[in-house]
């Protein structure tokens, strides 16, 4: 399971658009339940994208038990899930990465790290809620996976893909498609043991075998 990324480099045209925080910091550990940066489609007819800030773990507004916040959410059961579907029909957007961590192992697992190429962009298909605290209100996200042999692992969508999953007005066979694509193909890289701790927040998290 994708329980950690990073987002450490970014262009200076990912840092104009709209909503990116002045004083973003490179996150080199994200763990559910942390703040992280989606991409969503601005309303309007323009259509342009904007960034906003948000808890990594589903919050409807609907929801009581708030120990409860899913991170993820399966491809193959999105559009029928009733903590998901509604998001899935009508808030998805996308998380910004440069790659993710992998656990693998029987007796002893061993992190690695995944990424299309190094310094590479990526971005996760995930799916947002808004959920509104005495006259404030969070924006919280899950991160849709697929299954990849024995783990699951994000649904890393290409150019076309981001478009589409953006986009209001993708008709369900669409979105059906997207969320059945293949795996890209992505390079893997073992690490040491650095990682595991997930209040390390620094380049040493990529400290290799």
């Amino acid at each position: 399971m994708c329980g950690r990324y990073a987002l450490f480099r970014w262009t200076p045209a990912f840092a104009a658009l709209p909503g990116f925080p002045a004083d973003q910091q490179a996150q080199w550990n994200i763990s559910p339940a942390d703040s992280v940066l989606m991409m969503r489609q601005m309303p309007g007819e323009e259509g342009g994208r904007e960034l906003a800030g948000a808890r990594w773990g589903l919050t409807p507004p609907w929801l009581t038990d708030l120990s409860r916040t899913p991170a993820h959410a399966r491809a193959e059961t999105l559009a029928e899930q009733p903590m998901f579907r509604q998001a899935f029909r009508e808030r998805r957007c996308l998380l910004p990465a440069n790659g993710f961590y992998e656990w693998r192992g029987t007796v002893r697992k061993r992190p690695f790290w995944l990424t299309p190429g190094e310094g590479s962009a990526l971005y996760f298909a995930a799916i947002w809620e808004a959920y509104p605290v005495e006259g404030h209100v969070y924006l919280s996200v899950a991160v849709v996976t697929q299954s990849a042999m024995s783990q699951r692992r994000p649904l890393i969508l290409d150019v076309e893909g981001q478009a589409a999953w953006l986009d209001p007005d993708s008709s369900l066979t669409t979105l059906q498609s997207l969320l059945a694509a293949p795996q890209m193909q992505l390079r893997e890289r073992p690490l040491a043991n650095l990682v595991n701790d997930p209040r390390l927040n620094a380049p040493e998290c990529l400290t290799p075998l």
